[in-house]
């Protein structure tokens, strides 16, 4: 190793942390049994690396060294608090010191995809509101800082970090461990939920100046690709991930080269990534060979835009039969709004509308201004344009993101 360029190293450092900040915090945690104090030891992993490989250069193997030297700053700390303890007892009441050692056996590295997988669960506890199991998703799983995190969901950083710190604190006792075999469904559940929070919100940004946020998006297909590896049987992480890889492959298209947003049948889909596409329905194909479930019916709805080779093509008749079954298994009256847009790109307009009228007395979704878009889509179909503007310009009203209020406003003028 020799001496670099400060700068380069510098996002080298990034770079690397960005990929194995999950797997240090994870060992660091099973290691020590505490989440925070994992977090923070890591953290002085990064500030050594940040000191160090400028000056000696980066090793040859970055992600080990990273590792390694985490592991010693927490062994050390262990074993400073044992010895510490040993003198309280030597004290109290003259038990002899004694070091169990054994640390070897926590240092296993077959054992660091097991710790990965307890770390997930752990964080994306269900006792954690889910804006807290997201930020901390993002912070220990996806190695972003706390000012990232907070950008990305349109906080204040000194709120976020607050935030992440309750977070921490309701976590204090809780086992650093897979919940019992009778909790587990519903603590994937949680899980799975958590990182499609996180796509979402990268996908349709729910506010501030830009529609997409391709990075939380990307975090969040890696958080499902590592949930494959980590649990191969589990056919709704399958059909998560195929759904986020799926809709992923649109994001190069959903946006003009100055950022307005782009509405499906307008996009150029020589510009949707194939490669995303082919990985999409590979894991949608074994989601349903294992079984399947919601997020695998929700994939099978991506796939009928990413099978099609045009707007045109696209068989909407199926896509609003995938939404009656969705709606079986979970009532939403968001996946009536969406059955509704079928409907309408099917030619039954109509039929659409009637669908939304129902669920317009529906109280969530007072707020929800996909509610008046898709009206206002429906009513212009049907040729009751003065309606579809009205729609339209309340549409514009209610949301917060300033990318789409400006979509919507422009159809209130043009409709």
């Amino acid at each position: 190793m020799g001496a670099a360029d400060p700068a380069l190293v510098h996002r080298t450092v990034e770079a690397v942390w960005r990929i194995e900040a999950a797997r240090i915090v994870a060992v660091l945690a099973r290691l020590t049994g505490d989440i925070g104090l994992a977090e923070e030891l890591a953290q002085d992993t990064l500030v050594v690396a940040l000191e160090q490989w400028p000056r000696d250069g980066v090793p040859d193997d970055p992600g080990p060294w990273l590792l390694a030297t985490a592991r010693h700053r927490a062994i050390d700390q262990i074993r400073r608090r044992q010895n510490y303890a040993a003198k309280l007892r030597l004290v109290a009441g003259g038990v002899s010191e004694s070091h169990d050692g054994g640390y070897e056996a926590v240092l296993d590295e077959g054992r660091i995809g097991d710790d990965l997988l307890r770390l997930i669960f752990t964080v994306c506890h269900p006792a954690l509101p889910a804006e807290s199991r997201v930020g901390l998703t993002l912070r220990l799983l996806g190695g972003l800082t706390t000012a990232e995190i907070a950008r990305a969901f349109l906080v204040p950083e000194p709120t976020m970090a607050a935030r992440l710190t309750r977070a921490k604190k309701a976590l204090t006792g809780v086992e650093f461990g897979l919940p019992p075999a009778a909790e587990l469904a519903p603590r994937l559940a949680s899980v799975l939920a958590t990182v499609y929070l996180i796509f979402n919100e990268g996908y349709a940004a729910t506010g501030g100046p830009v529609w997409v946020r391709p990075e939380l998006a990307d975090e969040a297909v890696r958080l499902g690709r590592l949930l494959q590896g980590l649990l191969p049987r589990e056919p709704e992480v399958h059909g998560l991930t195929a759904l986020m890889e799926l809709q992923a492959s649109r994001l190069p298209a959903r946006v003009d080269p100055d950022g307005r947003p782009v509405l499906l049948p307008d996009q150029d889909r020589r510009r949707w990534d194939r490669l995303l596409i082919r990985r999409g329905l590979a894991a949608l194909s074994l989601a349903g060979d294992l079984g399947g479930g919601i997020y695998t019916v929700e994939a099978e709805i991506a796939a009928c835009h990413a099978r099609a080779r045009s707007h045109a093509d696209t068989g909407w008749e199926r896509v609003a039969a995938l939404y009656e079954v969705l709606f079986h298994l979970r009532p939403s009256p968001v996946l009536r709004v969406n059955q509704a847009v079928a409907y309408g790109m099917a030619g039954d307009p109509a039929r659409g509308l009637a669908l939304v009228d129902a669920a317009a007395g529906e109280k969530s979704l007072r707020d929800y201004p996909q509610l008046p878009a898709v009206r206002g889509d429906l009513l212009a179909r049907l040729g009751r344009a003065d309606e579809a503007r009205a729609e339209f310009a309340r549409a514009a009203a209610l949301t917060r993101n300033e990318a789409e209020r400006s979509l919507f406003a422009a159809r209130a003028e043009s409709d």
